[in-house]
């Protein structure tokens, strides 16, 4: 048994006997941390078990005197196995197992930026249908023509910021606008913040910080949609944040969900603040998701996708079927170059 699959075994002893003290049961925010904890060990430990099956299973292949070709394909399926557990050992991002609130708007480009927005929108929205997640939108700001210029919805499912974090940043779209009579190719661009959300036990919000004002929700254009003001508008007041929620029907859940998204920018931002050497070195390594940073390019006329931070033919990938939400192929991809730079950072 290698060394680190003891002390692995040893830390979910430790976590275990912790998550079953008295005074654990008690302190909620403390049990939910160190289930998170236990839960993100178990692919390694998982993978690890694997590795000693396929061990017995090579030594069980050489005695019944079983092909050299046999006993190769166990052996590279053991190596595989064992890779699995030394990515799955590398340190992790605590916020994996949350679900997301993200924040979609259009930049440079008017009326077309808005428009690929509302492409966004509608990928990201066919992709949670397909991870079974919920999409929960909280703000809309349409264009007359059904553009976007400003989205804040919130994926509600396991893993959604572990796949969806890589999704910050700039994504720049190169095609021949509906608008354009000449048929010249037009670039325009749509931003992507990406943050974990997170519930009262995990971020305190002092309610003597927040001012919360009522208004009546809008549409397209500013056009008012509703006779009751149940739109919510929610201001921290010592830095003059400010999130407006106007999708859900109810003032009580509009203020729900509007706390819900101050709570998880606040957090992002003190834990953005707190970890600046760890969020250069993720830089350098797949970039910072930053909203001026371009991370992507949706080529029309070529029919592709291209994702700058990755290299070689891996880069680039079918335009229409990552618009329909087939994004698992550029997320993996991503997650694997991730992990290859941590093990190489950590053999180094």
């Amino acid at each position: 048994m290698p060394e680190s699959y003891k002390s692995l075994l040893e830390q979910i002893e430790r976590i275990e006997a912790q998550m079953n003290a008295p005074e654990t049961y008690a302190d909620p925010a403390l049990f939910a941390r160190l289930a998170r904890e236990r839960k993100a060990l178990e692919p390694a430990a998982a993978a690890y078990r694997r590795a000693a099956e396929l061990e017995a299973d090579i030594a069980a292949a050489q005695e019944l005197g079983f092909s050299a070709g046999e006993i190769a394909a166990l052996c590279a399926e053991k190596a595989e196995a064992e890779r699995a557990a030394q990515c799955a050992l590398l340190p992790q991002d605590p916020n994996d197992g949350r679900s997301v609130i993200m924040e979609l708007r259009s930049g440079t480009g008017g009326e077309e930026a808005a428009l690929f927005a509302a492409d966004l929108f509608r990928m990201y929205s066919m992709y949670a249908d397909k991870k079974g997640w919920s999409v929960e939108l909280a703000s809309v700001s349409r264009t007359e023509l059904g553009g976007i210029k400003e989205a804040v919805f919130t994926l509600e499912g396991e893993g959604a910021w572990r796949r969806m974090k890589y999704e910050s940043g700039a994504h720049c779209v190169k095609r021949v606008p509906e608008t354009e009579s000449s048929g010249r190719i037009q670039t325009s661009i749509a931003t992507v913040a990406v943050l974990p959300e997170v519930d009262e036990l995990d971020f305190s919000l002092d309610m003597k910080d927040v001012r919360i004002d009522v208004f009546r929700a809008s549409g397209a254009g500013g056009q008012k949609v509703n006779k009751t003001s149940s739109a919510i508008r929610v201001t921290y007041l010592p830095t003059g944040l400010v999130v407006e929620c106007q999708d859900e029907r109810s003032q009580l859940q509009n203020k729900e969900r509007a706390l819900s998204i101050l709570r998880s920018r606040l957090y992002e931002a003190a834990q953005r603040e707190q970890n600046d050497a760890v969020a250069a070195r993720r830089r350098s390594q797949v970039g910072s998701g930053g909203r001026s940073e371009r991370i992507r390019t949706y080529f029309f006329l070529r029919g592709q996708v291209v994702d700058q931070r990755l290299t070689g033919e891996e880069r680039a990938f079918r335009l229409e079927s990552i618009l329909d939400g087939d994004l698992d192929e550029i997320i993996d991809c991503l997650i694997a170059n991730e992990q290859a730079e941590k093990l190489k950072a950590q053999n180094e």
